[in-house]
């Protein structure tokens, strides 16, 4: 309203521009076809036209800013703008002044503020100019006469809702009811209608009136919005309401709350579980569960005595039916009373009987909060005992779940046509890679990496006897001590353990599967095979099978030489069989287009991928349960080699720092470049103390054995770093905040403990000992002040990434790949003239960070393959 009374003469009501002016914008505003957001562009130019205007140029009337005073009210400043050279304008200034002389004697302390005095803009005066405004004059304003007109801005009648948006609650505490806040304040705006009437008939003073009519202004500013600011405390309301629009906006409102997410039936949610003898397209789902939510299945002539089964099972027996819906009569049964062997006996075709869940069914599985595509996908059930939503562990990525208390929901969808869409457009299969760059997500993690690593990496073959290296092979072989050695060492197998832990792949759908065991690797005195041979049975259990992946590959230990390399870390895969090297993340793991799973996946398709997966997934628990996999306190002990090496490493570290500090007290210390001498100093401590955590992670790993379990973990990607390691055994490391060592606080030092500005490296958050020889008080406070940032970051950075992500989304959340290749807004507007700019998806690109090489196609070069 504002904006077009800045627009429009406060007299004549004709939109401030000349004649010229007026029809070159009135041309171009009438054009067909001009977009919104050049018509608004339009409007803009219009009022900073306006606003430059001081005289009308249609009845040469005063015009000056109008602004908004106090809380509802609108004032304009007409004579603001009057240059004190003209005489003619002198006088209509002093014809205003003079126009308060009456109210002045009566009220002297008038006589001051006339000066300041304004024109009040009424709603009553802003209608009757709204009504004046020429019809020709509207499209300025940026509306369509035939529709709309200022005049519409002013609310005369006040819409009243129905009762159903305002129902009326029944009070269990006292007598009567509650009524809804709209209904309370529609309420008081009729009381304070009345009130006005009655003021007006009994001749009371005009300022009552005035205050009244204030007052009626405010219940309907309030009815509308109820978080109005600036609201005088005399008129200020007693109770907080709901106006209409806290009931449309925010999280909770009716577009946020109601109408884009809301509450659902056939859903679920409970705590999750791993279960990897699951597949990874299944998900275990409670048979409480199960009974309770229904699918309703239609009768015919194929599932007639199924449903006939079902129905005599009832509400209480899974799998059963809790109602049924008859044909003839559209009427529900209840199934859990009547007689149900005589409801059975009447169905007939076309009835639709609503059964539990089902092994097989196609459920949606999600985890909050879903902030990708993969967050919710779908999945067969398999209705198993006990209280929990198991799945396989090779899932959790997509999903971001961890089993620490997760929970998540399922749905249960509702048509044939709902399954077959689940199933092709969201099933696990058909998402194992992320849109985002054509990784897998879906692929072994943890435990299963940790397995897969332990059963193909080399063993040494060593002998104890003093005898020459060439003999080595041959002492391990044929000696009966040393054959037991052998045995102990875990990638060989005997046939007995070999075929034991093959079975553990026979479940499911590969239970009546045909395996054949490979020769062993060795064949004299007793015969062994290799882990690498029993994990090529996962990839190709038999001759017969098809599926013979390739791969010549690095992985994460590999330091060159190929297939000879010492750490036996480049994967050679042969058709299907597995020749070289020990598989860890690089090569089992998400995130690597050189993975096993990546090369079944595009060669071989979803299912040989999801297959040799779930097998995996099968026989690792298996192989860990027999190996055993633990860690001790054992594992962690520092030798007194490694202890003697970090108190060297700690002497010449400390040494070092004392002379820079020395350095800067006597003046000497070389600055760096844009950095004083403090800062300086800083820095060169900060790089010194890190090196030390640096060497003694060093010395960590030449002084543990190759059976360390958390090296073990480390090496083969499944869970932990080197650094870990050597916090854990040798040394924790300088503490940071913000990226620099621990500041000084109150009275000039970290802590009470040092003396004032010490800048030594206990005094400033270096950790000395490990977790293992334990933390100083000292140590333990810095320790916690590190982990109290980055607990803090985290926080602060999911509600700033999620509303981030919010607007990101609802940005870009109209756009669609149209017919012609070009990416279009929802208003048919070009954003990219081919999607992405090459025309490729992600998820179908096999590339390894190479650039895309154009195709020579007849004489033209083709970029994209969606060319032709």
């Amino acid at each position: 309203m504002i904006g077009v009374l800045q627009m429009i003469c406060k007299s004549c009501s004709h939109v401030l521009l000349s004649g010229v002016e007026r029809s070159s914008f009135l041309d171009s505003m009438t054009r067909p076809g001009l977009p919104y957001l050049a018509k608004r562009g339009l409007k803009r130019r219009v009022a900073e036209r306006c606003r430059k205007i001081s005289l009308c140029p249609h009845c040469g009337v005063h015009n000056g800013p109008v602004k908004k005073c106090g809380l509802l009210k609108v004032v304009h400043e007409k004579y603001k703008a009057v240059s004190g050279s003209k005489k003619g304008d002198q006088l209509g200034v002093r014809e205003f002044h003079s126009s308060f002389d009456a109210a002045a004697e009566h009220n002297k302390e008038i006589t001051a503020l006339v000066g300041r005095a304004q024109e009040s803009l009424t709603p009553l005066v802003v209608m009757q100019l709204f009504l004046r405004v020429p019809v020709a004059d509207i499209p300025l304003l940026l509306m369509s006469p035939g529709t709309s007109s200022p005049a519409d801005l002013i609310l005369t009648r006040l819409p009243v809702p129905p009762l159903c948006v305002r129902p009326s609650v029944v009070s269990d505490l006292k007598s009567g009811t509650n009524e809804d806040d709209l209904t309370m304040k529609l309420t008081e705006i009729l009381f304070l209608n009345d009130v006005i009437v009655k003021h007006r008939s009994s001749g009371a003073k005009t300022q009552m009136i005035m205050e009244d009519w204030d007052f009626l202004q405010l219940q309907v500013a309030l009815y509308i919005n109820s978080e109005l600011s600036g609201i005088p405390l005399n008129m200020a309301p007693k109770k907080w309401t709901r106006g209409f629009v806290q009931r449309l906006k925010g999280k909770q409102g009716r577009f946020r709350g109601n109408l884009s997410g809301k509450r659902v039936d056939f859903s679920s949610r409970t705590v999750i579980s791993p279960d990897p003898n699951l597949r990874i397209d299944e998900v275990a789902v409670p048979i409480h569960v199960a009974k309770i939510l229904t699918f309703p299945e239609r009768v015919t002539k194929a599932n007639m005595e199924l449903m006939r089964k079902l129905v005599r099972n009832g509400c209480d027996v899974h799998p059963g039916a809790n109602f049924i819906q008859q044909r003839s009569n559209n009427s529900k049964r209840f199934l859990k009373y009547g007689n149900r062997e005589k409801i059975a006996q009447e169905l007939r075709f076309g009835d639709v009987v609503e059964r539990h869940l089902m092994d097989d069914d196609v459920v949606l599985f999600n985890r909050q909060p879903s902030l990708h595509k993969l967050s919710i996908m779908a999945h067969l059930a398999r209705v198993k005992p006990h209280r929990t939503f198991r799945f396989n562990e090779c899932v959790c990525t997509p999903y971001n779940a961890d089993f620490d208390g997760d929970e998540m929901n399922l749905h249960l969808p509702q048509t044939e046509e709902a399954k077959a869409e689940a199933l092709v457009l969201m099933g696990t299969k058909a998402n194992m890679v992320t849109p985002r760059n054509g990784e897998p997500l879906i692929a072994a993690i943890q435990d299963f990496l940790t397995a897969a690593y332990l059963l193909t990496h080399k063993v040494s073959l060593k002998c104890d006897c003093h005898c020459s290296a060439t003999c080595n092979l041959f002492c391990l072989i044929f000696v009966t001590s040393h054959f037991l050695l052998l045995l102990r060492q875990d990638t060989f197998l005997d046939r007995s353990r070999a075929c034991q832990l093959i079975a553990a792949i026979l479940a499911g759908q590969d239970v009546a599967m045909r395996l054949e065991l490979p020769p062993p690797a060795i064949l004299c005195p007793v015969c062994l095979w290799t882990g690498k041979q029993i994990f090529s049975l996962l990839l190709r259990p038999s001759q017969s099978c098809p599926i013979m992946p390739n791969l010549r590959t690095k992985g994460k230990q590999y330091s060159g030489g190929e297939d000879l390399c010492p750490n036996d870390s480049f994967v050679v895969l042969h058709n299907g069989e597995l020749l070289a090297g020990s598989l860890d993340k690089a090569t089992l793991g998400s995130g690597s287009k050189n993975s096993i799973f990546y090369v079944l996946l595009q060669d071989w398709g979803q299912t040989a991928a999801t297959d040799a997966m779930s097998r995996l997934a099968r026989i690792s628990p298996a192989y860990l349960s027999h190996r055993g996999f633990s860690i001790g306190i054992g594992d962690v002990t520092p030798g007194p080699g490694l202890l003697c090496a970090k108190h060297e490493l700690l002497s010449a570290g400390y040494k070092k720092c004392d002379e820079y500090i020395s350095a800067l007290k006597a003046g000497k210390l070389q600055q760096q470049p844009g950095c004083s001498a403090e800062e300086t100093l800083e820095a060169v401590i900060l790089k010194e103390l890190s090196v030390i955590r640096d060497h003694a992670g060093k010395a960590c790993l030449r002084e543990l054995h190759k059976s360390n379990s958390p090296m073990v973990m480390a090496l083969c990607g499944s869970k932990g770093s080197f650094i870990n390691i050597s916090q854990m055994i040798a040394c924790v490391g300088q503490q940071a905040i913000s990226g620099s060592r621990i500041p000084d606080g109150f009275e000039d030092r970290s802590l009470p403990h040092f003396p004032r500005s010490s800048k030594l490296p206990a005094a400033k958050g270096f950790v000395a000992n490990s977790f293992y020889s334990g933390l100083t008080p000292t140590e333990f406070f810095f320790h916690t002040m590190g982990g109290r940032e980055g607990l803090v970051d985290t926080a602060v950075k999911t509600a700033e990434t999620g509303y981030m992500q919010r607007r990101l989304v609802k940005s870009l959340e109209d756009l669609c790949l149209a017919y012609d290749l070009t990416v279009r807004s929802a208003t048919a507007d070009v954003v990219q003239f081919i999607y992405g700019g090459d025309g490729l998806d992600p998820a179908c690109m096999e590339g390894r960070d190479r650039p895309l090489e154009p195709v020579l196609v007849g004489k033209r070069v083709c970029k994209s393959p969606l060319w032709g």
